[in-house]
């Protein structure tokens, strides 16, 4: 008689890769592993008026100077680790996603606002500080790792992390929640490349306020024009396609090195609440856009 061994089942725990992915700017893909930039592509944008602004400026846009100003941020607020700030109050320049959102959120036209974190994935935000502290630090996140000590931070100051256990992006998702908790008036942000998902989203939530942001990928005039039509906010970033679909369809231009375009009256509405809630002195005039500083916009257009 044979006696046949027993199986021996191991299980393998495989640990999750520390790892954040980054669309920065001048589109420069950017890898972030255990607190360190390990990979940095080559920018497909040699300059930006934006950037020559950053605390750590980026001019000309190389890979080098784009890996410093990221490895900044690292030292600076814990960008992609388990330190990553979540509120600040300091505000950047007039016209960009999270001023706005956060202008919003004070005023009471929002009452939340969807967006994305390194180390936490979709999160849903009703503090202005922390849509501050979040998306006024925050480059295009393409993926991201969970970090507890990070996820328990933002809903310590009452933020809602929509997939804790996965950090996954999912705007839908988090609209459906923010719904859910009885929230209607909010902002959700989306890539330039994601028309569908504009679309998508205009046709489930339509009280909800879209902001398209990273738009230089924008690949035609056609998903410009998608982009518009759908959208509230398309900020032009590098898309030679995006001013052209602003020409047609755009209410209000708010800056002209980077401006962001209002394509609705809720849109609109947002600018005009930043507008006034600023001291800075100001020009209003009618006239045709879009309107470009040529001497300072991002080259090239893309």
């Amino acid at each position: 008689m044979f006696f046949a061994e027993p199986y021996l089942y191991i299980s393998y725990v495989i640990p999750m890769v520390d790892e954040h992915v980054i669309e920065a700017v001048g589109m420069t893909r950017v890898v972030i592993r255990d607190g360190t930039v390990v990979e940095t592509g080559e920018p497909k944008i040699r300059s930006c008026p934006l950037a020559k602004r950053f605390a750590n400026p980026v001019d000309p846009i190389t890979s080098e100077a784009v890996a410093a100003n990221i490895s900044s941020r690292i030292q600076r607020f814990g960008m992609g680790t388990r330190d990553r700030m979540v509120l600040d109050k300091e505000t950047f320049v007039l016209f960009v996603a999270s001023e706005l959102m956060n202008t919003g959120l004070r005023t009471g036209t929002l009452d939340a606002a969807v967006i994305a974190c390194d180390g936490a994935g979709t999160v849903i935000v009703r503090s202005p500080e922390m849509v501050q502290g979040i998306g006024g630090r925050m480059s295009g996140l393409v993926s991201t790792t969970p970090y507890p000590e990070v996820i328990a931070r933002i809903e310590a100051e009452g933020g809602v992390v929509v997939n804790p256990e996965t950090a996954e992006m999912d705007a839908l998702a988090g609209l459906a929640k923010a719904k859910e908790m009885g929230w209607t008036k909010t902002a959700v942000t989306i890539a330039g490349f994601q028309h569908e998902l504009a679309e998508e989203i205009r046709e489930k939530y339509p009280e909800a306020l879209i902001i398209v942001v990273h738009t230089s990928s924008v690949s035609s005039l056609e998903n410009a024009m998608r982009l518009a039509r759908a959208a509230d906010l398309v900020f032009s970033c590098a898309s030679k396609y995006v001013r052209e679909a602003a020409a047609s369809t755009a209410l209000v231009q708010g800056g002209v090195g980077v401006p962001v375009f209002a394509t609705s009256k809720a849109g609109k509405m947002l600018i005009m609440e930043r507008l006034i809630e600023t001291d800075q002195p100001l020009l209003v005039k009618n006239t045709r856009l879009p309107v470009s500083d040529m001497g300072s916009i991002p080259d090239p257009l893309i």
